[in-house]
């Protein structure tokens, strides 16, 4: 049998090749953070609430250009407090027939897209969406303002 020599270079290299791929395995594969915890409504926006009102809330379904189903909630939002309101975001819940959470989604009604919301304003909204679980009771989901923003005075 030959003698077999292996350098103490070869040994650091391969040890060296080891580590990095290991090291890379974890930080692609391994534990991932949780993600943040999404902002609750401040004591100042639960004083607020009733200010906002969400109404002619109806749902129709669209096709996607995908060919895809996309279930749209429609409706529109009226400020009756003196602030503007520079987002304002609800969560959509939709249920199963048995009355189970089957989907849970945040969005923005009021802010990104369509601006502030000043004092005595209504404006309307559509919500779509195009992942709601197969098990969805066709119901519309359940509409909670889950944030308020105020704009800032100058």
């Amino acid at each position: 049998m030959p003698d077999v020599k292996i350098s103490p270079a070869s040994i650091v290299i391969g040890l060296a090749g080891i580590l990095i791929l290991g090291g890379f395995g974890w930080l692609t594969f391994g534990p991932k953070p949780a993600p943040a915890p999404p902002p609750v409504l401040t004591a100042e926006a639960k004083a607020y609430l009733g200010n906002l009102a969400l109404g002619n809330v109806h749902m129709q379904e669209a096709e996607s250009m995908v060919n895809q189903r996309v279930v749209e909630i429609l409706g529109e939002i009226t400020n009756k407090g003196d602030r503007t309101v520079s987002l304002a975001e609800v969560t959509c819940v939709f249920r199963d027939y048995s009355g189970n959470e089957v989907t849970r989604e945040r969005v923005p009604i009021v802010g990104a897209f369509n601006g502030t919301l000043a004092p005595g304003q209504t404006k309307p909204f559509r919500l779509p969406f195009d992942d709601i679980a197969n098990t969805w009771n066709q119901a519309m989901p359940t509409l909670v303002i889950a944030q308020i923003q105020f704009q800032q005075k100058p």
